[in-house]
C-alpha cells in the first residue's frame, strides 16, 4: 500500500499544475516536487531521530513537509498550533522530538522552542536550484507514517500511531465511499494537525489528484471569497464553521452552488444548523464519523442519502459493533451501546503506552470507542452520547447530547451543554450551561419550561446557568470536563424542582 508514492508521482507527472493554492502562494506540482527534497537534504543535516515534528499553519507547506519527511523513512509527528507553549513543549518531549519544520511566524508567536528543540524555518531556508536526487526511502506497510496527538480531554494527550497502511486504507475507502473524482477540488479549513484535516484535506486529494485550496484562518469574508472565487466541490468543516456561514447575512445560495460534498464531523451537528442550510441555500449537509485512532473516518452519509441526525453507514472494510458496556452482548438495531470498531484504517497502538493500548481494545480485537450510539434497521449509525458523560438519574441512563439537542431548538441559544449534578434522591440529575446568540436574552425558567415540552420530567435541566461562552478544545468540540456545578453563570440559576 502506498502514501507518498502516487503524491510524488502526481507532482512530477503534472509539474506546472497547481496541486495547492493557501493564502500566501499557489503550489504548483515542480515547487513541491523540488522543495520537498530540499526539505528532506535538510532534514537528514539536522537530526538522525526517527521522529519529526510539524508545526505549520494550514497551507501547501504542510504536505512539501509531509513529502520530505517521508522520503528520509521517518514518522511526522504534527503539532497543534493553538495549544499553549506549555502543552507543544510536553508533546514534543513525549515524542522525542529534536527538530521542528515550521515558519518564522510561528516562532513569532510561541518564542523559542524548548532549548533541546532545533527550529527549521521553511521561509528561512535559501531551496533554489535543482535539488541532488536521491531514491525516497521505501517503508513496509506496518510503518508508523505519523503520530497524532489527541486532544487530552481526559488527561494529557496520547500519540496515536498511524501506519501507510492506515492511512492508504483510510483513503481509498473514503475515495471509493464517495465516489470522488480527479475533477474535484476540495476546499481546506481544517486544521492539518487534526486528524479529519489531515487524512480528508489534505492526503485525500493530494493522492487521488485534486487541487486543494487552503485558508489558515477560518474567516466567514475569506471562504466566501475562495468560493466564489474557485468554485470548490466539496467542502469538510466543524458545525461551528457552518453555522458561522448560516449566520453571516453575506452569504448567498449561489455561493455554495459548486459544492457536491458538504461535510460536517468533529462534533454533532446541532439541528438548527441542519436545518438554516437546508432552508436557506437548499443544501442537506451529511455527517460523517471518527476517531483520530481510525485514521480517522468511519461513518458517512452519502450526498444521495437523505438522513438526518446520523452518521452514516460504516465505509466498505470497516467492521462496526454495538456492545453493552456491562454485559459485553453485541446488540441489534434500535438498541444503545457502545461502537467498536475493527479493520485496516484502526491504529496499532499509542506511542509508548503499552497499558492504554491494551486497554484500548477487546478480546476480538475491536477498538473500544467510548462513544454510544445504535444502528437504525437499515444500518445507518446514530451517535448518542460518551460512556463516560453518560448520566444515570433515579435509575435511568441519560445522555447529554439528547438534551443539548432540545436546548438548540431555543432560539435565543447558540450552543448548549449538558453534565452530571449530584442529587441526594435521584443520585443525579442535569445541570445546563447555555451559550446565548449575541445581542439576545434570555431566562433560564423560560428555558426549562421550553424543556418540557420535549423532555420527560427527569430529564429537564434542574438547572440553567447563562455563560458568556463554553470551553472547547482547540478544534471547537465543548469540554465538559471544564464545567462542573461550581461554575459561575451570568445570571442566578433556577431551582424549580422537575
Amino acid at each position: 500500500m502506498h502514501v507518498l508514492e502516487p503524491i510524488l508521482r502526481n507532482w512530477t507527472r503534472h509539474p506546472f499544475r497547481v496541486w495547492a493554492e493557501d493564502d500566501f502562494r499557489c503550489w504548483r506540482g515542480v515547487t513541491m516536487w523540488a522543495a520537498s527534497r530540499h526539505l528532506a537534504r535538510a532534514i537528514e543535516d539536522h537530526t538522525t531521530r526517527p521522529n519529526i515534528g510539524v508545526l505549520l499553519p494550514t497551507g501547501g507547506a504542510f504536505p512539501v513537509s509531509l513529502a520530505a519527511i517521508w522520503m528520509l523513512g521517518r514518522t511526522v509527528v504534527p503539532l497543534n498550533y493553538l495549544l499553549s507553549k506549555e502543552e507543544i513543549a510536553w508533546i514534543i518531549e513525549h515524542a522525542e522530538l529534536d527538530l521542528v519544520v515550521t515558519a518564522s511566524a510561528m516562532l513569532e508567536k510561541f518564542g523559542p522552542l524548548p532549548d533541546s528543540v532545533q527550529s527549521l524555518a521553511l521561509d528561512e531556508q535559501q531551496f533554489r536550484g535543482v535539488p541532488s536526487l536521491f531514491r525516497p526511502m521505501k517503508r513496509a506497510d506496518e510503518h508508523v507514517a505519523v503520530m497524532l496527538y489527541t486532544s487530552g480531554t481526559s488527561g494529557r494527550p496520547k500519540g496515536v500511531q498511524l501506519t501507510v497502511a492506515n492511512l492508504a486504507t483510510n483513503v481509498d475507502q473514503c475515495i471509493r465511499w464517495v465516489n470522488f473524482t480527479k475533477r474535484d477540488c476540495f476546499l481546506g479549513v481544517l486544521p492539518q494537525f487534526h486528524s479529519f484535516g489531515f487524512t480528508v484535506t489534505t492526503l485525500l486529494p493530494l493522492i487521488l489528484g485534486c487541487t486543494v485550496v487552503y485558508t489558515a484562518r477560518f474567516q466567514v469574508s475569506r471562504v466566501l471569497e475562495l468560493l466564489r472565487r474557485r468554485r470548490p466541490t466539496a467542502l469538510m468543516a466543524i458545525p461551528s464553521m457552518y453555522n458561522a456561514l448560516l449566520r453571516s447575512k453575506a452569504t448567498k445560495p449561489e455561493d455554495l452552488a459548486s459544492l457536491k460534498y458538504i461535510v460536517s464531523g468533529g462534533e454533532p451537528l446541532p439541528d438548527a444548523v441542519y436545518d438554516g442550510f437546508a432552508e436557506r441555500f437548499g443544501i442537506r449537509i451529511c455527517e460523517g464519523y471518527g476517531l483520530t485512532e481510525t485514521a480517522p473516518v468511519t461513518n458517512w452519509v452519502r450526498p444521495q442519502e437523505e438522513h438526518r441526525g446520523v452518521v452514516g453507514r460504516p465505509l466498505d472494510g470497516v467492521e462496526e459493533v454495538i456492545i453493552d458496556p456491562e454485559s459485553g452482548e453485541q446488540l441489534g438495531a434500535g438498541r444503545d451501546g457502545e461502537i467498536r470498531i475493527r479493520g485496516g484504517n484502526v491504529m496499532v497502538g499509542y506511542y509508548k503506552d503499552a497499558e492504554a493500548t491494551s486497554a484500548a481494545f477487546d478480546d476480538n480485537g475491536f477498538f473500544r470507542t467510548g462513544d454510544m450510539g445504535q444502528f437504525s434497521e437499515d444500518g445507518f449509525l446514530s451517535i448518542t452520547g460518551r460512556i463516560k458523560e453518560m448520566l444515570i438519574i433515579g435509575g435511568e441512563n441519560v445522555f447529554p447530547r439528547e438534551i443539548e439537542d432540545v436546548i438548540r431548538r431555543h432560539p435565543a441559544i447558540l450552543d448548549a451543554a449538558v453534565i452530571g449534578m449530584t442529587d441526594s434522591i435521584r443520585g443525579e440529575v442535569p445541570l445546563a450551561f447555555v451559550e446565548l446568540i449575541e445581542g439576545v436574552q434570555a431566562d433560564p425558567v423560560e428555558i426549562r419550561q421550553f424543556c418540557r415540552g420535549s423532555l420527560s420530567g427527569f430529564k429537564v435541566p434542574r438547572e440553567v446557568r447563562i455563560v458568556e461562552a463554553l470551553p472547547r478544545n482547540p478544534t471547537g468540540k465543548i469540554q465538559r470536563r471544564r464545567l462542573s456545578s461550581d461554575t459561575p453563570g451570568r445570571e442566578e440559576p433556577t431551582h424549580a424542582e422537575s
